[in-house]
């Protein structure tokens, strides 16, 4: 290096090697005017061939010339002039080629970029990181002789040469503005131009934009001025889709399966071999790995780079200049320009690697959510059987989530080693063989914490997850069962064996967050025992030895690179065994066995087995039907009735024989299938509306009266599983969804079972009979019904899953076998229905109430002028959930710490200022040591030193481990209380609450926001904590080498202050846009698994994937940007942690003279944490306030209305209450909703002890609204109701639900033993419980059950038959034996048989009791004390059944419709 003014007489023949220590720094002009020039021309030449052959293997359409093209051309052209004009001095020519020589070359190399730049704009190229970093290249090789040529003119004058000044100075402008033009992208290609409503800008941004993530800033911009709505977000790009992502997958996975498939032969050994392939994970990773590998692997490339730079920054600290006393200054600043330069580039290449992982972390949630839909639609029942619809969510979510942990973490399993390799060789360059020493402090550290992540990994997976699962299963059969938990005051029961799967879960949380702060005390301290280990080492192995500045700094440097991979190891194998069971987990979901398309072959229906691998068998069946009849199944309960019909769906397992069947099918399953969607929705189910054939099917079905009640009519959203229609409703909602299909074939599973007797007549005539609107279709009725039988062309007879007798009505009654032996015994008053011709009376008279729950009234008859205003909210029902808008209010931050307590909170700062001041202390002690002098080639007291080094240090680790330990407690001890209020909120909320909100909105707080509650939120806590204080120590070291460093600390931190709160108010919207975005796909996932077989049978798979599809893109929509809006954060805010690097360099540079080389150590070294630093807190900062948002959605339901108390503690009421059983009602009113018309208006009457009453009325009439008054489902609008002369308002509910019994019409079972599903809170014996299953007619069943009692029942009770669920219902009514007992038409889903045997069993065990029956078959109540005939909220007519007919009323008319009279 030479001063500039010697460049004139220097010429390429000079030595190379030449130095010069001048205080201006310039290179030779033979130098400037070869090496400088070419290097950019080099680079140019050499990767022109490759990047043309990769424009020409990608092209992406035809860009027109644009303005920023043509801008880009001229100015090469007017490069070119310059570039030949340097030529003009022939002295330079004469005295060397060289000079000729790279005015040609440059012009040459510009029209080349020239040609690149077509070649670009024709293959559709947008933005050109290849000639961007050409410009860069350029740029920085002509900043040397710019400043050069500057001095000269200052110097001699530009006159002496002004033609080349002129040309220099053109050329170096034009290369700035090409290098600014190649900061933005060109126009979309022809053909290509985006039609989406708000694309991503992504598309559109060039490269500086990407890599800086300045195209995110407008949207960043837009969410600090105004909240973020799920219409700001922009639409997913078409590689990120559902569609693009699983089209493509699916086919990898398929050829997958095929491949291994093909491996194995069909030996069993070899298929138990496959079995365990397919299951072991790998096999998914494998297929996942293939297509999403790729782009993984230029993030792999990206943090390579990074950790270069890293390792690239201890080298160039500033000591040895501080150290040498001649160096001049611009050495100085050099280094620290060029340490700045590190950092940043550090800072780019990291952020690009992690946004990679994102972003395939998020194809990977897609990708799998996607194969989990699709399998659980074609999933076979034995498998479906084997997980619960909750242990399917946590798929989607839990795993889901673990393996994009896994893409984030998993480089460092394999990188991580590599830089703890290197920095250890890097600190054995510093101290010699003293670096063992650290190398054993990483080993002993290693398998301590490899241990403790076994542990935890254990903890975490084998039990807390286990008892997580087990919550979250018994929350779904919560919510699923609601409505018989309140009718039975279950709750308390329910909410324990909760609050015990949460003890459990929180006990190993514990342990886990003791393991874990170990973890983090040894990793914090890490830094401290590896250089405590080798400086002791170091100094003790000889006097001679000395630590200075630049050894302890530089190895300060390098250990606290080494603490990144050191934290990272752990953590990510942690990550990876977790991911690993995930896989597992899914793997085992995705190879579960499959139905089988050859389960309904193309060949005559011979001999077909058919088995449910539980209980149902059907076997030996042989029968053929032909085109256009109509065969009834009918036998008793159990029988297998269920079973043919899913065998002929191809829902069971073939065991042999084979299935045709011609032609499309519909289907009605026993138990009705409801989406929550609107009744039209439900109805034409995807197809197009026809309205004339609409309208005749609802007529046909019964459904007009129904909709005249329903605020929007058939635009009125029913809720979740059909809760606000009643059982008769939803049944005939399902029968319309198949009569509108127009199918070949119906399977019709016992449909008119929930319906009272006319309307079945009804629909039988209108849809099903003879003359109904399928009579040309095949139809396979399953039915308990007689009086319909004579109709059937065929009736098949099954006993014990084998068909006992078969033919028409008249054969088998000519046979005088069982069936005939069975209809004249118990069809007597069924078959004068069939037999009366009913007159021509309206369709009204006929349609009587068949509600189990008119809660049609629940929603409010809107006026018309509001119809006006608002249309689109008329019959809505459900609530979705709702994003909050803003800022966490302030009040979260108060709850969550209340419920920890001040007591506990003031310690913890404390403890954490105390930790940070011993860190402090330690580091400035290093840095006094360092600068002690050498005397005689020795410092002295070393041992001192040493000791007081070590003491600082352990009470450092002491007090880190203090303070992860109390905030773990804390956060659990938080976590406790929210999930408690949250169950105690919900299960106290009324029925009316649990039909608006969507189950997978609640699941979700319990099972998402619960989670981040337990983990997120304390672990945000301690990262913010720790790095506050952090902070503040480097910045009070920084200001006490350099004070002046204040003036640059202050204004950047109001840089820092500005970009976070710009970024702090977009994320949390974000956050909760996501979690919003997030229940949709629960709910969607619940509600698909539980209907798979409607959804199979109707073919609508591919309709409901494009759902799952749409929910899952709207969620992506807002997860991308709230990941993008970290990068973005970080980047920016590391280049102000970088300006601090720069400020602390540079201000130690100008303070040389008077600081010493250890306190410029210690600052040099602290500040180049800052950017770490900064990123942090920010980061900790937004992930507790994104995390306390779930403090913020599981506290909603605080404000929700809610019941009254469940039990009263001053209450008196005797313990044998109620002891006679007489019902009063005085002046009784009741409403769904204030404002609303009174469902009962008035009601006053007295019903005595042991009198049996039975209730009758239309839909809509009242009759489930005096039952839910009873039980204060819905609490009086006026009046009282007194039972045994106590007024029910004013007692507890559990004090009365717990002592009157309702058997519903829906029969709901919980997963669990089948004594906890009688007698849940344990306060029978087994005795009477065994009595009780003996006068239901369930002993013999029972008894021949391997487990007895101890017999588990699946969710919801699947592995029994729906009449077998019925009588659990009657064993546990029995069981209870209260004085007052509500039927609600309990005994529709039984055959007569079996009916009979309830009805008489009810007669006598219950005959000193009161009985109210809720009738739909009016002959079960014809012997009754007394019948209430309900019109429109009032009793219209009360006696006993005989003078009501005399009186020839409207229960006479009843009981004419019905044959009965």
């Amino acid at each position: 290096m030479c001063h500039a003014r010697s460049f004139k007489t220097t010429s390429c023949g000079d030595s190379p090697g030449q130095r010069c220590q001048h205080t201006n720094p310039d290179l030779t002009q033979c130098f400037q005017n070869t090496v400088l020039v070419w290097v950019p021309c080099i680079y140019l030449w050499l990767l022109a061939p490759f990047y043309c052959l990769h424009l020409y293997c990608h092209d992406r359409g035809h860009i027109q010339m644009s303005c920023l093209c043509s801008a880009k051309m001229v100015r090469h052209h007017f490069k070119c002039w310059p570039a030949f004009s340097l030529l003009f001095k022939s002295q330079d020519i004469q005295h060397h080629m060289v000079f000729l020589l790279s005015p040609i070359i440059r012009s040459l190399t510009v029209i080349l970029a020239m040609c690149i730049i077509q070649l670009e704009r024709i293959r559709g190229c947008r933005s050109s990181i290849f000639l961007f970093l050409f410009w860069v290249l350029a740029v920085v090789c002509a900043l040397v002789p710019l400043r050069a040529k500057i001095q000269l003119a200052m110097d001699e004058g530009i006159a002496s040469d002004i033609v080349r000044y002129l040309a220099f100075f053109s050329y170096f402008t034009i290369q700035l503005a090409q290098l600014f033009l190649c900061c933005f992208a060109d126009q979309p290609p022809e053909g290509k131009i985006i039609s989406e409503k708000n694309p991503c800008p992504v598309k559109d941004a060039s490269f500086l934009s990407k890599i800086l993530f300045w195209w995110f800033t407008g949207l960043v911009v837009k969410g600090y001025r105004t909240p973020l709505e799920a219409g700001d977000l922009w639409t997913l790009r078409e590689e990120d889709t559902s569609q693009k992502i699983i089209s493509d997958l699916e086919q990898d996975w398929t050829a997958e399966c095929a491949k291994l498939q093909n491996t194995y032969s069909s030996t069993a050994m070899h298929f138990a071999y496959l079995q365990k392939e397919q299951s072991s994970g790998f096999f998914l990773l494998r297929t996942l790995a293939r297509k999403f590998g790729p782009y993984f692997l230029t993030g792999t490339l990206c943090i390579i780079f990074h950790d270069a730079f890293m390792f690239a920054i201890p080298q160039v600290l500033l000591l040895d200049f501080m150290r040498d006393e001649d160096a001049p200054l611009w050495k100085g600043y050099f280094y620290a320009t060029l340490m700045f330069l590190l950092s940043c580039l550090q800072s780019l290449f990291n952020h690009q690697y992690m946004y990679t992982c994102f972003t395939v972390g998020m194809r990977v949630k897609t990708a799998v959510m996607g194969l989990v839909y699709r399998k659980s639609l074609v999933i076979n029942s034995s498998a479906r059987r084997t997980c619960t619809v909750g242990e399917i969510v946590n798929l989607v979510s839990a795993d889901t989530q673990k393996l994009m942990d896994f893409v984030v973490y998993f480089n460092a399993v394999w990188l991580a080693p590599i830089e703890i390799a290197l920095c250890l060789f890097f600190l054995w360059q510093h101290l010699g063989p003293s670096a063992l020493a650290g190398i054993a402090t990483v080993i002993l550290i290693f398998p301590l914490n490899g241990f403790i992540a076994k542990k935890r990994s254990k903890l975490q997976v084998k039990i807390q997850m286990k008892f997580m699962d087990g919550r979250i299963r018994l929350m779904n059969e919560i919510l699923n069962g609601i409505k018989i938990l309140k009718f039975y005051a279950w709750e308390k029961a329910f909410l324990e064996q909760v609050l015990g799967y949460r003890e459990k879960e929180l006990k190993a949380l514990k342990k886990s967050q003791i393991l874990y702060s170990i973890s983090i005390a040894s990793f914090n301290s890490s830094s401290f025992l590896i250089a405590f280990a080798m400086f002791g080492v170091y100094v003790m192995l000889d006097d001679k030895n000395v630590l200075d500045a630049q050894k302890v700094f530089v190895s300060m440097a390098l250990i606290n690179i080494l603490k990144t991979p050191l934290s990272q190891l752990p953590f990510a194998i942690s990550t990876t065994l977790q991911a690993v069971v995930s896989l597992k987990r899914l793997g085992k979901y995705l190879c579960s066995e499959e139905l089988k398309m050859e389960n309904v072959s193309k060949a005559p229906l011979k001999n077909g087995t058919f088995s449910w691998k539980i209980h149902f068998f059907v076997d030996r069946i042989s029968v053929s039907v032909p085109r256009g009849s109509l065969v009834a199944v009918v036998g008793p309960v159990g029988s297998g009735k269920s079973s043919l019909l899913s065998a002929m769906l191809g829902e069971t397992e073939k065991r042999s024989g084979q299935v045709t069947v011609k032609g499309s099918v519909a289907y009605v399953p026993q138990q009705a299938w409801i989406q929550n969607a609107t009744v039209q929705d439900n109805i034409i189910f995807g197809r197009e509306k026809l309205k004339t054939w609409y309208h005749r099917v609802l007529e046909a079905c019964a459904l007009l009266p129904d909709l005249d009640i329903l605020p929007a009519g058939d635009a009125t959203e029913i809720g979740e599983k059909g809760l606000n229609l009643s059982g008769g409703q939803k049944q005939r909602v399902s029968l319309a969804r198949a009569v509108y299909r127009k199918a070949d074939v119906y399977l019709l599973d016992d449909p008119l079972s929930a319906v009272d007797a006319h309307v079945g007549q009804h629909i039988f005539d209108k849809v099903i009979g003879p003359k109904g609107v399928l009579r040309d279709k095949t139809r396979i009725l399953v039915t308990h019904g007689m009086s319909f039988l004579p109709q059937a062309d065929l009736i098949l007879v099954l006993v014990d899953g084998e068909i006992t007798e078969s033919g028409s009505y008249q054969e088998l009654l000519s046979r005088h076998g069982a069936f005939a032996d069975f209809i004249h015994t118990f069809a007597s008053t069924e078959r004068k229905e069939s037999a009366i011709q009913r007159g021509k009376e309206t369709f009204q008279t006929l349609v009587l109430g068949d509600t189990t729950n008119t809660n049609l009234q629940n929603m409010e008859p809107v006026s018309e002028t509001d119809q006006e205003q608002v249309p689109e909210d008329l019959g809505k029902l459900t609530e979705a959930d709702k994003a909050r808008t803003g800022r966490v209010r302030l009040d979260m931050y108060k709850k969550y710490f209340k419920t920890i307590g001040l007591a506990i909170i003031i310690p913890i700062v404390f403890l954490y200022a105390f930790q940070q001041g011993a860190s402090l202390a330690y580091n400035y002690w290093l840095s006094k040591w360092a600068d002690d002098p050498v005397v005689n080639g020795t410092q002295i007291d070393t041992d001192l030193k040493l000791t007081v080094f070590g003491a600082l240090g352990f009470v450092q680790g002491v007090a880190i481990f203090g303070t992860t330990v109390a905030i773990s407690i804390c956060g659990i001890i938080a976590s406790r209380h929210l999930h408690m209020d949250l169950l105690n909120n919900v299960l106290h909320s009324p029925m009316s609450f649990f039909e608006s909100t969507p189950s997978g909105n609640l699941l979700n707080r319990f099972a998402k926001e619960i989670d981040a509650i337990d983990c997120m939120v304390p672990e945000g806590l301690k990262m913010m904590l720790s790095y506050v204080f952090k902070l503040m120590e480097v910045c009070i070291i920084v200001l006490m080498a350099t004070p002046f460093a204040a003036v640059i600390i202050l204004p950047l931190s109001f840089l820092y202050a500005f970009v976070q709160s710009f970024y702090v108010a977009t994320s949390c919207q974000l956050r909760r846009l996501e979690a919003v975005s997030r229940s949709p796909i629960y709910t969607h996932f619940n509600e698909t698994v539980q209907g798979a077989s409607v959804i199979r049978a109707f073919g609508e798979q591919s309709r409901f994937i494009l759902q799952a599809n749409d929910r899952v893109d709207f969620n992506q929509t807002s997860y991308f940007p709230r990941f993008v809006a970290t990068r973005w954060l970080a980047v920016n805010l590391e280049f102000v942690g970088n300006g601090v690097v720069l400020a602390a360099a540079i201000l130690s540079v100008m303070g040389k003279s008077t600081l010493s080389p250890g306190i410029v150590g210690l600052a040099v070294s602290h500040s180049l944490q800052v950017t770490g630093i900064l990123s942090w807190i920010v980061r900790s900062w937004t992930d507790v306030e994104n995390n306390i948002v779930s403090v913020e959605r599981v506290n909603e339901y605080a404000d929700t209305p809610k019941e009254a108390s469940w039990s009263i503690e001053s209450s008196s009421l005797p313990q044998a209450w109620p002891q006679n059983g007489t019902i009063e009602f005085q002046d009784y009113g009741l409403q769904y909703r204030k404002g609303l018309e009174l469902a009962l208006k008035g009601i006053t009457l007295h019903i005595h002890e042991r009198e049996k009453v039975g209730i009758v009325g239309r839909t809509g009439a009242g009759k489930s609204s005096l039952a839910l008054g009873i039980f204060r489902i819905l609490e009086a609008a006026k009046g009282k109701i007194f039972i045994d002369g106590v007024d029910i308002a004013d007692i507890g509910l559990h004090d009365l639900r717990s002592r009157i019994t309702i058997i519903p019409q829906d029969p709901v079972l919980f997963s669990g033993s089948l004594r906890m599903n009688l007698d849940p809170f344990d306060t029978y014996t087994d005795e009477e419980v065994w009595s009780s299953l003996e006068l239901a007619h369930l002993k013999n069943f029972v008894s021949n059950l391997p487990d007895k009692l101890n017999h588990e029942c699946t969710e919801g009770g699947e592995n029994l038959s729906l009449g077998q669920r019925q009588l659990v219902c009657l064993a546990r009514a029995l069981l209870r034996k209260t004085k007052i007992l509500v039927l609600d038409e309990a005994t529709a889903a039984v055959d007569l048989e079996t009916d009979t045997l309830i009805q008489s069993t009810i007669r006598t065990q219950f005959e000193d009791c009161t009985v109210l029956t809720i009738a739909h078959r009016l002959n079960t109540i014809m012997d009754y004390t007394r019948v209430i005939v309900m019109d429109r909220g009032h009793v219209s007519e009360m006696d006993s059944p005989a003078n009501l007919i005399s009186q020839r009323g409207q229960f006479y008319r009843m009981c004419r419709e019905a044959g009965l009279v």
